[in-house]
């Protein structure tokens, strides 16, 4: 399946000041997959080595890390010369080798890699994917907020319902595609997620391994309360932050989650105006989260039952995962103080903060939206539900489909 990241790998590719490329992301996201496509398309040969299913690959990095007489090796291994620029070389499960990951400092004299992350698919991969990438085409080519065609919008809302039930996985993207089947969808879903808590017991130290779980097991319910601020003591009775903080880490690094952080100001750069101790936590992708808080399949083809259910923690989870997705920078959010009023996310574009709000329907009243603009006076700010695309003043309504391209409307 065509994927966005393959136009970065060209470039890579391309550059004067390439090194070797660090490839991360969760597991089953595609990352093998689409490196074996490029090599493929773009190289004379691809030379693939995972270091889980041939632990004897090993042996080659005990010695000195010297990448010439590493190359060498493996010609001899693979039988076939490695040459550089016309042949790719590829290392998968490469943390299985701690020597091996190390050789990548010493490859080239500065002693750094290139890193490049691989999310679950966007919604506009989805519709490249199901065979709808006019309305890809369609959405990337508006230069100004002005509304889209009604028959259009209400068929992009149809398409997003299917998004929020298939999620942005691959295996579940492909599968879905071959048989439009729901129930096995969402056993697919179900695997995968089968898959992350086995790599629980497989990666993780052992005494977190009880936390993972309790940790993982708690997005659903964090999600589905009106205030989605991650409770501790909601993961366990009495449980207190640092007891869990490796825990959060650990699923963080493995980017099954990603975190929202509470900010009380609106001040560059945000990070430095975070409250750490404060955020909500958001799953990786909101087919498996359907899936982890076992709704209903039926959901899909019931109007906005899908976008209103759990207080909308499917919209705030599909939001948080297109944006990391397609924009480098970390997530926030607005809390004022005392509470009372909380904007879903902050986000930084050319030296300006844009506050978003996320609604599940199409209400278009945003209290805590006035209530941010009297306070800092933004230069713009941004709404994000089922209305169609409009300029309103001082406020840009985004259609929930289209909040990819929120950098490009602002």
């Amino acid at each position: 399946m065509k994927r966005d990241i393959y136009s970065k790998f060209k470039k890579w590719k391309a550059s004067d000041r390439r090194k070797p490329l660090l490839l991360q992301g969760a597991r089953q996201t595609g990352k093998t997959y689409i490196l074996l496509e490029f090599g493929r398309k773009e190289y004379e040969n691809v030379f693939y080595c995972n270091f889980e299913e041939d632990p004897a690959l090993d042996q080659f990095f005990q010695r000195n890390l010297d990448p010439y007489r590493i190359s060498a090796e493996l010609s001899i291994y693979f039988n076939s010369e490695i040459r550089p620029g016309d042949q790719l070389l590829i290392f998968d499960e490469i943390q299985a080798s701690n020597r091996a990951l190390n050789a990548l400092k010493y490859s080239f004299p500065v002693g750094k890699v290139n890193f490049l992350h691989l999310y679950p698919m966007t919604f506009l991969e989805f519709l490249d994917a199901t065979g709808e990438k006019r309305y890809r085409r369609l959405l990337e080519s508006i230069d100004s907020p002005i509304p889209i065609a009604d028959a259009f919008h209400l068929h992009l809302l149809d398409l997003l319902r299917q998004y929020f039930f298939v999620g942005g996985m691959p295996e579940a993207v492909k599968h879905f595609i071959a048989t439009r089947n729901g129930p096995e969808t969402r056993t697919n879903h179900q695997e995968i997620i089968r898959s992350y808590v086995f790599d629980f017991a497989k990666h993780a130290p052992a005494s977190d391994i009880p936390k993972l779980s309790l940790v993982w097991d708690s997005i659903p319910k964090h999600l589905a309360k009106e205030n989605k601020k991650f409770v501790f003591s909601a993961v366990k009775k009495g449980a207190r932050g640092h007891a869990f903080e490796n825990a959060l880490n650990w699923l963080e690094n493995a980017g099954l989650i990603h975190r929202a952080i509470a900010v009380g100001s609106s001040k560059h750069p945000l990070k430095h105006y975070a409250d750490n101790g404060c955020f909500k936590v958001f799953g990786l992708d909101v087919g498996l989260l359907g899936a982890m808080a076992n709704t209903p399949i039926e959901m899909m083809v019931q109007g906005e039952r899908l976008f209103n259910e759990y207080e909308g923690a499917f919209v705030e989870n599909y939001v948080a995962q297109q944006l990391v997705s397609r924009l480098p920078q970390p997530l926030f959010y607005w809390r004022s103080k005392g509470g009372k009023a909380e904007l879903d996310f902050l986000c930084e574009f050319e030296g300006n903060i844009y506050p978003l709000e996320v609604k599940a329907g199409i209400n278009p009243k945003s209290k805590s939206l006035k209530s941010y603009d009297g306070q800092f006076d933004p230069n713009g700010l941004v709404r994000a539900n089922l209305l169609n695309l409009k300029r309103n003043g001082k406020i840009l309504n985004i259609p929930l489909y289209a909040i990819s391209l929120l950098e490009k409307w602002l």
